[in-house]
């Protein structure tokens, strides 16, 4: 844990900018247009603070991997070359783990079989060996990309999967064998589905025996550790690829993504069988906004560019597309065109997709007036999928210049579609909270629409205040979490947990909060036994509440900025900077706690004398009240002219 670094752990699953001293990047955890999720390398902690999720690099790939809390630090002892010791755990938790790296185990063993029986048997040589380089693909992209074959016989890789000790059950859950027992891939050569972490998830197959009567490609079902929506073929390879080109370019088959992989063209991915998803969607998202489709040239291909892509404008995607040659696709094209001229085509034939959508609409209208007018609907439906009010405007300009329409006609009609979309949304929060308005999470936001109307906005509901003094126990809190081992006095090495435990020792027991004081106590707990706590020591404490709560201290969506003195030349010169300087802040803190404790203490000292009617008694609570009345004082002092180091 001390070895792992949180920016390159997420890193292989997050496009990360630089923002200063942290970097950002969109949560992979839930849906978001603006990005949200923050990474603090420095304090080697990550925080979204758009569905709260937080941690450091192992509690990341617990959420992100669906790892155990061991498998996670196996992981990061498997990147890093350290050895792990391991000690017994519940029998459940190894019945659970161990089903799950039996089915992960037993697709390994398939995507082994498969290349044995494509380099090592006469027919796999001739057959699938000789599909693929017949395609022209070279032994080392095939060997990369792990294909193979599966032999024309009813059950051989059944009964040998059984005969090495998997359960016929287990070959069925993941697809490789039939529910009569039959091997479920047959006379097909093998393409294996990584997920991220490059782990075998899948297969897909595609038959070769000309004029059959089966499904020209089958692919795995969905099974524990396989769900075809949210997977991209190629993903596991292309990702590097796609952060560093900023660009995503998908295309419809796993021989297009091999074709282009082996040309060098690496950041290319395809679906997994199926239509494109939002779950697919939100992959690509985490690497790149950009997208680029390449579409055959031909009646089906610009059906296929017409149909689904609506989805990916919700997502605030930038979308191209590429309709080829017709009886072209991705392979044959780069085939006869070479690399350099394939990628000049690709570029120069790029098209906005609303663009393409308008122009192609407008294409199959003509001049018939209804057919025009049912063109312009789909198009604003299109348009009004765009979150972003700015490319709106710039889309509607265009489609208003080729489909000679008043621009605020389109402009209303979009209104209509979002005010539509915005009661949809309205309602469904409100079925999901018994009739209560909910928020919206902050990926739902709506735009100030063009025309200047603006769509009802949902109602907050407030979080609950802090009660008595809990904002002030929180702030001493924080501080014996983020600083407790920072020294505050050089002079005399006092630590800030130090002097903060021995200020507010007594008053412990007047917390409001339960869970500050469970804090405070721990603390004082361990400082008696001669240790300070460290924010390590919260961050991965066995209490999910105060792990959470240390998160949220040491987590931050905001930073001082650097040009007060790079650009303006301005430093501070009476005191160090913040993130340095705990002196003041834990003075503050203190005194600020004690100064609202004794102002209540006099409260019920007041009370207390008022109701009193024994004169040994009032005369001890009268001394009581002139001592806080001075502590008052020299507190209210304090605040009035603060000694700044």
């Amino acid at each position: 844990m001390d070895v792992a670094k949180v920016e390159d752990i997420i890193g292989d699953f997050v496009n990360l900018k630089r923002r200063g001293v942290n970097m950002i990047g969109l949560c992979p955890f839930h849906n978001e247009k603006t990005p949200s999720f923050i990474v603090s390398p420095a304090k080697n902690i990550y925080k979204c603070f758009g569905c709260g999720k937080g941690g450091d690099p192992v509690r990341f790939l617990m959420e992100q991997e669906n790892y155990s809390y061991p498998e996670a630090l196996k992981n990061l002892a498997s990147r890093y070359g350290i050895e792990v010791e391991e000690i017994q755990v519940s029998q459940e938790s190894i019945e659970e783990r161990k089903a799950l790296d039996d089915l992960f185990a037993l697709n390994q063993y398939a995507y082994e079989y498969f290349i044995d029986q494509m380099f090592n048997t006469d027919m796999g040589k001739s057959i699938g060996l000789g599909y693929f380089k017949e395609r022209g693909f070279r032994e080392e992209t095939i060997k990369k990309w792990g294909l193979g074959y599966a032999p024309d016989k009813k059950n051989d890789f059944t009964l040998a999967a059984i005969n090495d000790g998997y359960q016929e059950e287990q070959l069925k859950s993941i697809g490789l064998s039939t529910q009569y027992s039959s091997d479920f891939y047959r006379g097909r050569v093998m393409f294996p589905i990584r997920n991220l972490s490059g782990k075998i998830i899948g297969f897909g197959g595609r038959i070769l025996a000309k004029g059959a009567k089966a499904a020209k490609y089958l692919n795995s079902p969905d099974s524990d550790i396989y769900n075809k929506s949210k997977v991209l073929y190629g993903a596991h390879f292309a990702r590097t690829a796609i952060r560093k080109q900023d660009e995503c370019i998908m295309v419809e088959g796993y021989t297009d993504t091999l074709s282009l992989h082996q040309a060098g063209i690496e950041n290319v991915v395809a679906p997994c069988g199926t239509s494109l998803t939002s779950g697919q969607i939100r992959v690509i998202k985490r690497y790149t906004p950009n997208i680029t489709f390449i579409f055959d040239g031909d009646a089906a291909g610009k059906k296929a560019a017409l149909r689904g892509l609506d989805m990916v404008l919700e997502q605030d995607m930038n979308v191209k597309l590429v309709l080829l040659p017709d009886g072209e696709d991705p392979d044959s094209l780069l085939q006869s065109l070479g690399v350099v001229k394939f990628e000049e085509f690709v570029e120069r034939n790029k098209k906005d997709f609303i663009l393409f959508k308008t122009e192609h609409l407008m294409e199959e209208a003509k001049d018939d007036p209804t057919k025009k007018a049912a063109m312009i609907k789909e198009i604003i439906a299109s348009i009004a999928k765009i979150p972003d009010p700015i490319k709106r405007s710039v889309f509607v300009k265009e489609c208003s210049s080729i489909t000679s329409t008043q621009e605020q006609l389109l402009f209303n009609e979009i209104n209509k579609h979002l005010h539509v979309e915005l009661k949809k949304r309205r309602e469904k929060k409100s079925r999901t909270t018994s009739n209560e308005e909910a928020p919206f999470p902050p990926e739902e936001n709506f735009p100030t629409l063009e025309n200047g109307e603006a769509p009802p906005l949902p109602v907050i509901q407030e979080k609950p205040k802090s009660s008595g003094d809990e904002f002030q126990e929180k702030d001493l809190v924080r501080l014996l979490v983020e600083a407790g081992t920072i020294v505050m006095i050089e002079e005399e090495g006092i630590t800030v947990s130090q002097f903060i435990l021995n200020n507010i020792e007594e008053l412990l027991n007047d917390f409001d909060s339960e869970i500050y004081a469970d804090v405070v106590r721990e603390c004082l707990d361990k400082f008696n036994q001669g240790e300070i706590l460290s924010s390590n020591y919260f961050l991965h404490h066995k209490d999910k509440k105060i792990r959470d709560l240390a998160l949220g201290f040491m987590a931050s969506p905001f930073e001082y900025s650097p040009n007060w003195e790079e650009i303006h030349g301005l430093t501070l010169q009476t005191q160090k900077a913040p993130e340095e300087n705990f002196l003041n802040d834990t003075l503050s803190s203190v005194n600020r706690f004690k100064l609202r404790k004794v102002l209540k203490l006099l409260k019920k000292n007041q009370d207390k004398l008022q109701s009193t009617t024994d004169s040994s008694e009032t005369i001890k609570t009268l001394k009581v009240q002139q001592r806080l009345t001075e502590m008052k004082k020299e507190l209210a002092a304090f605040f009035g002219s603060v000694i700044v180091k």
